[in-house]
């Protein structure tokens, strides 16, 4: 603003002053707005937060309530192969394979295989290592495995795996050492081939666990439709709904790692676990690492699917016993839990998010507002400059004017002597 300019006319300045004025308060005015608005919407986000955090707690209580409240049906289990000892005598009827030989040797020379080469970091067999809730559930996952997997050995390390079988000169199988060598005592004889798994080779899962699980269960984030919504009927991932020992949990593989992340974590992978199988086939376009459902549907893995009637495998799970068989209204409650917190984790996003951009207009809301008030001390101080020009030009435009009106009337008074 130039108050050297002339003074005489001041509407072009004040028109200036007043569009400045007004586009200065117009941008304040906005922003202060949108200020407020981030403000009610986080209003808002933690009211939904807070009822996130109630429901995730009475959940959680419920949940409790589910396991400590399971039935005791121990008594149920001594037939028909639900209990350890009923699998193990499945196992038993397997003839020639190594699976029976292991139990043989574990069950009736137990000092000796405690001191033989092969008891080294030998953990059991595949059907003996977990429990499931029902024989329902036992059914589908030893069919979903196969026979072959479930009398396939577990081994701790390389090393033991080495020992179960050797070659002659010409790379035949050695049936005189390794897991051979004891089938005279067993009065079992080993044909065909076996499968060995050997935890410190496998790769295990590299997701967080759940906490304060006492069963260690894997954190797998839910199966979400393109809608975003989880599957109608999902119950759960297999790996999870396997029951193993505390003393199998932990520390048997690099990393501390335990059976569910190494073994069970690679036989099931991602495997879901479905109430029907009307709802699982609605839910193919989540479906990538299989899934099965409790009325016998299978889908062995993406586009490959079981069809037929179900197959009795004829070494099955064991069932849990006591407070450790679950109902699966446990699993709807525990995958509920698990989408409010999901949900919980996308509103603590959205907060942040808010959070943010609510700062970013109260930042910008001080910087508009220094501006529009330092805009005003200069307006105030341009026109207090302008006034004082404008009445120091009027003062001297008046005095001249009177000096001029003397002449004339001097002039008059002559000119009226000369008449």
């Amino acid at each position: 603003m130039n108050s050297g300019n002339d003074g005489s006319n001041g509407a072009p300045y004040a028109n200036c002053l007043m569009t400045g004025t007004k586009k200065l308060q117009d941008e304040l005015e906005k922003t202060g707005s949108k200020m407020r608005q981030h403000e009610e919407n986080l209003k808002l986000l933690k009211v939904q937060k807070n009822q996130l955090d109630d429901a995730i707690l009475d959940l959680q209580s419920l949940g409790k309530s589910l396991s400590s409240g399971a039935p005791n049906t121990e008594d149920d289990d001594s037939s028909n192969g639900r209990t350890e000892e009923g699998t193990v005598e499945q196992i038993l009827n397997h003839e020639k394979s190594a699976a029976i030989i292991f139990c043989h040797l574990k069950n009736r020379h137990g000092i000796q295989l405690s001191n033989h080469s092969l008891s080294q970091e030998l953990l059991g067999i595949v059907a003996t290592l977990g429990k499931v809730d029902n024989d329902n559930l036992s059914r589908l996952f030893s069919e979903y495995l196969g026979l072959p997997k479930m009398l396939a050995i577990i081994c701790k390390t390389y090393e033991s795996v080495k020992s179960l079988e050797t070659y002659d000169f010409e790379g035949a199988v050695n049936k005189f050492s390794g897991i051979y060598a004891p089938r005279s005592s067993v009065g079992q004889t080993l044909e065909g081939r076996f499968l060995v798994f050997c935890l410190e080779s496998l790769r295990p899962y590299a997701g967080e666990i759940v906490a304060d699980n006492p069963q260690r269960r894997l954190d797998i984030l839910n199966p979400r439709l393109p809608s975003g919504d989880i599957p109608a009927g999902f119950l759960g991932f297999a790996v999870n709904m396997v029951h193993i020992d505390r003393s199998h949990l932990y520390c048997l593989a690099s990393g501390g790692c335990g059976l569910r992340e190494t073994l069970f974590y690679n036989l099931f992978s991602r495997l879901k676990v479905y109430r029907t199988r009307a709802e699982m086939l609605l839910a193919l376009p989540c479906i990538t690492d299989g899934a099965v459902s409790l009325d016998g549907g299978m889908i062995s893995a993406t586009g490959v699917f079981s069809l037929g009637t179900r197959e009795d495998v004829s070494v099955r799970f064991p069932r849990c016993s006591g407070n450790d068989r679950l109902p699966v209204k446990y699993y709807e409650l525990e995958n509920q839990l698990k989408q409010k917190k999901w949900e919980k984790e996308r509103l603590d996003e959205d907060i942040h998010r808010e959070q943010a951009l609510c700062n970013q207009e109260k930042y910008k809301f001080q910087l508009q507002k220094q501006d529009f008030l330092k805009f005003l001390a200069d307006s105030s101080n341009f026109l207090t400059q302008f006034k004082i020009q404008h009445t120091s030009q009027n003062g001297q435009k008046q005095g001249t004017p009177d000096r001029g009106q003397n002449t004339p009337r001097s002039g008059w008074s002559h000119d009226q002597n000369k008449i």
